[in-house]
């Protein structure tokens, strides 16, 4: 507008909501602007609103503040704040005055992976303007010092979202970027910094990505990257050579200043150049070309740096690395939980969480686990128990090293029992977490841990709660205590009564079958089960489900087991006997060659390996029975091997199958010439269940296991990889289900 139509502009402030400012102290007043233009007989002609606020800081607040005085001293300053609202400003006053500083502390120590804070060098004595942009472009053909001032001012348009569409269309100005930090990055950190960051800055929007692909800005920041790491070796060794040498000079004094100073620069360019590619790993393929780049390595390695805020940043792009299973096993081949171990705990709240949920991503590997114990990581994750903010993360990797049995007695050196008990009684009547009961439940399984849950009132109050809500969970954690002789046995002897009172009443199937297991535990010798037989009438219970079909299989079974530990009592013995509960046995023992024909062929393969040998048993004095295995045996590799040639079988779309004589052959020789579709290293395939069932299928269908157990098809499906041959099926990164294991340590899931 021109100046003399300045009287028909008219401006309406309207207050809002008042608050205090999170961080500082400070009130936060929002208030509404409305703009209207007026027509020369003062009638409206074009209105606007817009929402605004003002930060009103109190540099002078503290703990003497005279808080009525100030209040009214802030009403009378600010307009936008009504003298009626005199009172809430006090009690927001009030409020600031009382707050705790450690609540201020710890939100600034909050650093956010994607919230890169302007760094050293980014001040300008003037304000960047859009419409510049081809001077700050001119500015880029000078020295070093020109280029830096040119790219700082272009880095402050781009900080501001609305300037990215309008800088995206001026090819000159990214081209220009591009190629000053190629050319001059080694010549300049601040240059290389602030122009990494002005794509940065784009990188942050998933639109702009295939701009950053197109200049190779992450395959240069890869470069500059790896570049940085081996400068700050030799930084290292040189300020070593000088500390040994300059013991009583100032030398070193002066060079560790100069150390200082270059480090905090170089970290600066670190923090920028990880977060473009932390950005840009959104896609997959994307991130696979950084692993073949080894990114996994260089993160590794700048976890030897102090700063918290490039540590946060560097461990959250390794947990999202840490998914797919290449870059696991990348983060396995060298110390990578030992550099973690080494950051728990920390001060830093934010670090100390995300490297504990890289952890538990490893944690999910056998060996990574070993290397958590080895690097006394238990100690560690124990005392974060009592942080409330990291103990349901901390508990998760704790139930994974619980599941190892070599493990598991290590609990008993630490305060960990104690602890873990305590929130189980915590939880009063509430639902217990699944994480802390299963974390129970599997140290439960450990001698010396049991013995421990059971000192003092353990074991009572695990009964009574228990009994009370009926919880399986609980009373499978019970079960488990109940399996080991010793003196922690000898107590379930008062509870003999109400566990066997359970089994008569209609309870739920999943807790009863836990405490016929907790009583079928109980091999103890003054132990009357006579008595407890009779008292609770539970012989027609046993014999009733016993019948096949009367109940699930785990029932079923808990009262076999249930029935073998009172036989060891001769009076039980001859009672149950009279009852006619020995037929019932032979019963169903006769339907237990067709049960064990059925779990032949279970993808388990030790379930594969125990039915085997039993039926090789049965089959030995049973000859009817082994004509029925052998035939059983026979009929699945038949069809099995049928089924896989008809899958080959040449198809009409794919003309290199067939000869030129229209006849069908295979460029690796005919298939009656393939040894090894025929034979194991012993001879013929064997018939004893030795090989999956699912072996031929998953080799016709890419899905073999990979070298580590993994399915090699998961990691192809990640990556949007194809191309997968059917004789030798490959994972996305191109390793092979045949080649060997070249880490040392298994996996398992």
């Amino acid at each position: 507008m021109q100046s003399d139509d300045a009287r028909y502009l008219k401006r309406k402030y309207k207050g809002g909501s008042l608050d205090v400012h999170p961080t500082e102290k400070a009130l936060v007043v929002q208030y509404e602007v409305e703009a209207t233009i007026l027509g020369e007989m003062g009638d409206p002609m074009l209105g606007e609103r817009k929402e605004c606020q003002k930060i009103i800081r109190l540099k002078s607040l503290n703990s003497n503040t005279d808080i009525a005085s100030l209040a009214r001293k802030v009403v009378e300053e600010c307009r936008l704040i009504s003298p009626s609202r005199l009172p809430e400003v006090e009690q927001l006053l009030f409020y600031l005055q009382n707050r705790k500083k450690s609540a201020e502390k710890k939100e600034k120590k909050q650093i956010k992976p994607r919230d890169l804070t302007p760094f050293e060098g980014m001040e300008l004595d003037e304000e960047a303007n859009i419409n510049s942009i081809d001077d700050y472009i001119e500015l880029l053909y000078e020295d070093i010092p020109e280029k830096i001032r040119g790219a700082t001012l272009i880095l402050h348009l781009a900080r501001n979202p609305d300037n990215l569409e309008e800088l995206l269309q001026n090819e000159t100005a990214l081209g220009a970027l591009a190629r000053v930090l190629r050319e001059d990055w080694k010549q300049s950190v601040d240059l290389a910094t602030t122009i990494i960051y002005v794509f940065f800055c784009f990188s942050s929007f998933s639109q702009f990505h295939g701009l950053i692909t197109h200049y190779k800005i992450g395959v240069l920041c890869m470069s500059i990257i790896e570049h940085e790491l081996k400068r700050y070796d030799l930084w290292q060794d040189e300020l070593l050579k000088k500390k040994k040498a300059d013991i009583l000079s100032k030398e070193y004094e002066k060079a560790l200043k100069k150390y200082h100073g270059l480090l905090t620069k170089q970290e600066q360019l670190l923090r920028v150049a990880l977060y473009l590619l932390l950005n840009l790993s959104e896609d997959t393929r994307t991130e696979l070309k950084m692993r073949n780049k080894n990114i996994v390595h260089l993160l590794v390695k700048t976890l030897d740096r102090d700063s918290e805020e490039l540590l946060v940043l560097v461990v959250s792009f390794l947990k999202k690395l840490s998914i797919f299973l290449e870059n696991k096993n990348d983060m396995a081949e060298i110390d990578t939980v030992e550099k973690l171990v080494k950051l728990v705990p920390c001060e830093h709240e934010d670090l100390l969480n995300v490297t504990l949920r890289l952890l538990l991503n490893l944690s999910f590997d056998t060996g990574l686990r070993s290397k958590m114990v080895q690097a006394d990581l238990l100690p560690k994750l124990t005392s974060l128990l009592g942080d409330e903010a990291q103990r349901q993360i901390a508990m998760c990797i704790l139930y994974h090293i619980s599941m190892d049995d070599r493990f598991k007695s290590m609990f008993a050196y630490t305060d960990c029992i104690p602890q873990v008990m305590k929130m189980l009684f915590d939880c009063g009547e509430e639902r217990i977490d699944a994480e802390l009961i299963s974390f129970c439940i599997n140290l439960a399984a450990n001698k010396r841990n049991a013995q421990i849950m059971c000192e003092g009132n353990g074991l009572k109050m695990l009964m009574k709660r228990a009994l009370k809500l009926k919880d399986p969970l609980m009373m499978k954690m019970i079960r488990n205590i109940s399996q080991h002789d010793g003196p922690s046995k000898n107590l379930f002897i008062d509870y003999v009564g109400d566990l066997a009172a359970q089994i008569g009443l209609k309870e739920e199937e999943e807790f009863v079958i836990e405490c016929l297991g907790t009583l079928s535990n109980l091999t103890i010798p003054d132990l009357d089960w006579e008595l407890v037989l009779k008292e609770y009438n539970l012989v027609p219970y046993l014999k009733d489900h016993l019948k096949p079909g009367s109940a699930e299989d785990d029932l079923i079974l808990e009262v076999v087991i249930m029935i073998g530990t009172v036989s060891m009592d001769d009076s039980c013995a001859v009672m149950l006997a009279k009852s006619g509960i020995i037929p019932a046995l032979i019963e169903l023992l006769n339907e237990a060659p067709a049960y064990l024909i059925d779990l032949m062929h279970d993808k388990n393969a030790e379930i594969r390996k125990v039915c085997d040998n039993t039926l090789d048993i049965i089959a030995e004095y049973d000859v009817e029975w082994g004509k029925k295995i052998q035939s059983e045996k026979f009929r699945w590799h038949n069809s099995q091997w049928l089924e896989m040639v008809e899958n080959r079988q040449m198809d009409e779309a794919e003309p290199f199958m067939y000869g030129d004589d229209g006849e069908p052959f295979l460029q690796n020789g005919d298939i009656l010439e393939r040894p090894d579709l025929f034979y194991s290293s012993d001879g013929i395939i064997p018939v004893d269940g030795a090989i999956s069932p699912e072996f031929f299928t998953d080799f016709q269908n890419g899905d073999l296991l990979g070298p580590h157990g993994f399915p090699s098809s998961s990691l192809t499906d990640g990556y949007g990889q194809t191309g997968v041959t059917p004789v030798r099926p490959a994972t996305a990164y191109g390793f092979r289900p045949d080649e060997p294991f070249y880490y040392g340590y298994t996996t398992s899931r």
